[in-house]
């Protein structure tokens, strides 16, 4: 069974003061509401893209960048959202997840590497590479640490 193991954001009152280098800024949740059309309710990004509401990876992909040498605890790859059990980085557009009871969000492309997560890596290589999945919310609701992930039928 996929389960959602990590929610991060970036909260509305906490901006970049350096231009846009070195670590992202998240903090960690145990809970957020997923407003439809928008993302992350108090986060600093929600409601500015159609397409990039939530950032997701996955637990096996993280592993293998772990693994070369890169920063992986939640937040670093700029994630909103890490998701174990499930391969998300092979689901194609259009596909439909639920998270926990209520919130259903769609995946609207694979999300690519650049030079701020580079800066924010630390090293280069990411420009350009594909780094888990952007989504929209279809479907608002809860979500917590813990809560099942399930690809709904088309």
């Amino acid at each position: 069974m996929a389960r959602l193991i990590s929610i991060v954001f970036q909260p509305e009152d906490q901006g970049y003061s350096d231009g846009r280098q070195g670590e992202f800024i998240r903090v960690p949740a145990q809970q957020v509401a997923l407003i439809e059309n928008r993302g992350i309710a108090g986060d600093r990004k929600s409601g500015r893209s159609s397409k990039r509401q939530l950032n997701l990876l996955s637990t096996g992909w993280l592993a293998e960048k772990e693994a070369q040498g890169y920063q992986t605890k939640p937040g670093q790859f700029g994630e909103q959202l890490i998701v174990e059990g499930l391969d998300l980085e092979s689901l194609p557009a259009g596909t439909r997840l639920q998270l926990g009871a209520e919130a259903v969000i769609e995946i609207t492309m694979p999300r690519i590497g650049c030079t701020r997560l580079e800066a924010a890596q630390g090293v280069g290589n990411l420009d350009g590479k594909h780094i888990g999945v952007l989504s929209r919310v279809l479907s608002g609701g809860t979500i917590r640490i813990g809560d099942r992930v399930a690809i709904l039928a088309s």
